[in-house]
């Protein structure tokens, strides 16, 4: 009995905490320094303040733009999306990625091997991992790694919850 108490306290408190914590991983860090050099296309810049951000993204986009969280693998439908368009960011939309150089990397994210303009996004060390950034507005994407197919070798791991899809037809939402 008393061993059955227990495993039932831990179970309410691990799903209390799960539930609580939501479906997406923020590791806290420092606010973001953008790298002295770091261009985008046109020049183009959105900046805006933390509150800002917050009245316009909801709360799964918030996390991981601005605060660097990590959606669950295999939570996003962009992960299955396969109609041509553009992908792009879904704080500034910029346009990040082209659909034709989306590939099944098995991994649960949508990944990319290559961005659709070499500054469209940045890259940043993070620990034994490589972050990438918006150029733009400097929004968490995800992370970039040397597993990918011909012909770049990169494997651009992205949270679909940072990115919204434009299929080709439809305008931008600027």
């Amino acid at each position: 009995m008393r061993s059955t108490t227990l495993f039932l306290v831990i179970a309410v408190l691990l799903v209390g905490g799960l539930w609580g914590y939501g479906t997406y991983i923020a590791k806290p860090r420092p606010p973001h320094q953008r790298p002295t050099g770091t261009t985008s296309p046109g020049d183009r810049r959105v900046v805006k303040s933390d509150a800002d951000w917050k009245k316009q993204l909801d709360r799964s986009a918030y996390t991981v733009l601005r605060e660097n969280g990590t959606e669950w693998a295999g939570s996003s439908p962009l992960t299955d999306e396969h109609r041509p368009g553009t992908f792009v960011c879904a704080a500034c939309h910029n346009p990040l990625f082209r659909s034709t150089a989306k590939f099944e990397s098995g991994t649960g994210w949508p990944s990319f091997y290559a961005p659709i303009l070499s500054n469209a996004v940045y890259t940043e060390p993070d620990g034994n991992r490589t972050e990438v950034r918006c150029a733009v507005c400097d929004g968490h994407l995800g992370h970039v790694f040397e597993d990918g197919p011909d012909p770049t070798g990169l494997r651009y791991c992205m949270n679909g919850v940072a990115m919204q899809f434009i299929p080709v037809g439809r305008k931008q939402i600027n």
